[in-house]
């Protein structure tokens, strides 16, 4: 049986986070004119990884499967990021990282957070219990991004 460890990361993990990142938003098919506008706007960077709480999947080899960003914003938690490499897509990883997120923010005392997903990976969301509350269109006309929210069940 693979040893895979959810760890906290570590900041000089950053470049390989943003490249996961860049990886899993790419699996969704946008064109490349898409690609370049998030890899400019959006990647987690080393001081996100000191301020916020990010874990990753990580197997025995030390190669990172997947991702998850929390970040307090205000008065709650955001769920800031949670991305899955193209391979590992389907395997239970998603879900094993969003309970280990959930887990994270109550031990931080919080009984929710909110998101924004990738419309692609919305039905993922609603699976385990997130409630749309809104969108907002993206850079892509006619591309809206859910605004979601996930209230921990007792």
């Amino acid at each position: 049986m693979e040893r895979i460890v959810i760890r906290r990361m570590e900041p000089d993990e950053a470049p390989h986070l943003r490249d996961l990142f860049y990886r899993s938003k790419a699996y969704w098919g946008y064109d490349e004119a898409f690609m370049q506008a998030v890899r400019a706007e959006l990647g987690i960077q080393p001081e996100e990884i000191i301020s916020g709480w990010v874990y990753g999947l990580v197997d025995h080899t030390g190669r990172i499967l997947g991702y998850y960003h929390l970040l307090a914003k205000d008065d709650h938690l955001h769920l800031e990021d949670l991305f899955i490499e193209p391979d590992c897509i389907g395997k239970g990883y998603g879900r094993r990282l969003f309970d280990h997120a959930v887990e994270t923010a109550r031990a931080l005392g919080y009984s929710s957070f909110t998101f924004e997903s990738d419309p692609n990976a919305e039905g993922f969301y609603l699976q385990l219990g997130a409630i749309r509350i809104g969108e907002h269109e993206s850079i892509i006309p006619g591309r809206f991004i859910p605004h979601m929210v996930y209230n921990f069940p007792p």
